[in-house]
């Protein structure tokens, strides 16, 4: 990104990967952090990740777990879970609709191979 300044209508997007109950949508990726929404279906889940950096999970919609190492946290529209990106972590949505939450994280470190 070479731009100083970013502005995003709802609905825009920088690129978005979509697997079977998943949805990631890649808003702002810089040399120093990135910003995605993700939005998992009903009972779908993440892959565990375990990367260098740090997360910050704030939920939009829906009701999901997010697990780090071996603590799981129950978050609701409005909850916000930070974590340092090296302990193991993944997300799934425990409720009957789509949860929608955005991820930063810092640095970049976010693999679309790894969905």
């Amino acid at each position: 990104m070479t731009e100083s300044v970013v502005f995003l209508k709802k609905g825009d997007d920088k690129s978005k990967m979509k697997r079977p109950g998943k949805l990631y949508r890649l808003l702002v990726k810089s040399p120093h952090m990135e910003a995605i929404v993700a939005e998992l279906e009903p009972h779908a889940e993440s892959k565990e990740f375990q990367h260098d950096g740090e997360e910050l999970h704030l939920v939009l919609q829906g009701e999901m777990e997010y697990t780090v190492e071996e603590k799981s946290y129950r978050l609701t529209e409005g909850d916000i879970l930070w974590h340092e990106s090296r302990l193991k972590h993944h997300a799934k949505n425990i409720g009957a609709d789509k949860v929608v939450y955005i991820t930063i994280g810092t640095p970049p470190t976010f693999q679309w191979s790894m969905i």
